[in-house]
């Protein structure tokens, strides 16, 4: 018998499955991938092909609203790939909606010379 999935965490987790299924994140262009939870946001630069991750930022290390920590760890991230040599990555929601933190997030990184 199949589970139909009735929680919000697992309608994500089964979205952020089939965005997987197509992304893939390399060396030259890693993935960089958005976790949200109550409290904090993180994001991670991670090398699919290796199994590493790069650089990763948390919302732990900023102060603030949950909109301004997302900001502060799109440039932290940003500062941190530039500075391992890396420009361009492909972006992971994580199957959460392009809108607010996440949103931010992304912006915030294209802000600091990241290309996606």
């Amino acid at each position: 018998m199949n589970h139909k999935p009735t929680t919000t965490s697992e309608l994500r987790k089964r979205r952020h499955a089939r965005v997987r299924a197509t992304i893939k994140g390399t060396g030259t262009r890693p993935r960089l991938a958005v976790f949200r939870s109550n409290r904090f946001v993180s994001a991670q630069l991670i090398d699919d092909t290796a199994g590493n991750t790069i650089v990763a930022s948390h919302g732990r290390e900023f102060k603030g609203a949950q909109s301004v920590q997302a900001k502060s760890v799109g440039t932290a991230i940003a500062k941190a790939a530039k500075a391992k040599g890396i420009t361009a990555i492909v972006f992971d929601r994580g199957g959460y909606r392009y809108a607010g933190q996440v949103k931010v997030l992304a912006d915030a990184a294209r802000e600091g010379g990241l290309t996606f």
